[in-house]
């Protein structure tokens, strides 16, 4: 039987997306959001209100690169999460992380996190009902330690979810099933 629990942001798991940008100075943004999709192959939507430096960042230079977290990097995704670009402006320098400036958007790379997604700002939708941030992905590469045949290997990627109900970080792995075949035995 089932309990009535509180209400929380109740679907798990959570992607824990890095966003980063560039500042008005050029020094490095970097937030993290858990609240990011897929709108489709090449289409992003990350729900972040305008309150974050991050979607100043991405309004202003019209590009972002996310990043998906990873075991390796939980103390920096979540310091990431933790303090905030519009009161610390040296954050991402306090990480000991680095970056390298993508060549197809006006954002940094951040080289420690294993996958990278370029994307470019296409709006803000801003209404009761309004997504954030949509973005298009121009791009998108991952290192090679987590390849296997040419495709990322969710086991070697070690991504990371986040728990709503007890705020925790989860690592994403092992295969269970295999999508689009497994239901086919019940037909």
């Amino acid at each position: 039987m089932k309990k009535q629990i509180t209400t929380t942001e109740a679907i798990f798991p959570m992607p824990v997306l890095m966003v980063a940008t560039f500042n008005e100075d050029g020094t490095v943004d970097v937030m993290n959001a858990a609240w990011g999709t897929m709108l489709s192959r090449d289409m992003v939507a990350l729900n972040l209100t305008e309150t974050h430096k991050t979607v100043a960042n991405i309004k202003a230079r019209k590009g972002f690169v996310v990043h998906i977290a990873d075991a390796n990097h939980v103390v920096e995704a979540d310091y990431f999460g933790i303090v905030s670009g519009n009161k610390e402006p040296d954050k991402f320098a306090k990480s000991g992380m680095t970056f390298t400036r993508s060549d197809r958007v006006d954002a940094p790379i951040i080289n420690e996190f294993p996958i990278a997604i370029e994307c470019e700002f296409v709006e803000y939708q801003s209404d009761d009902t309004g997504l954030g941030v949509i973005g298009k992905v121009v791009a998108t590469s991952a290192d090679d330690s987590i390849l296997k045949d040419g495709k990322v290997d969710i086991d070697l990627l070690g991504a990371i979810a986040f728990d709503p109900y007890t705020h925790g970080y989860y690592k994403v792995s092992g295969r269970v099933g295999e999508a689009f075949k497994d239901g086919a035995k019940l037909k």
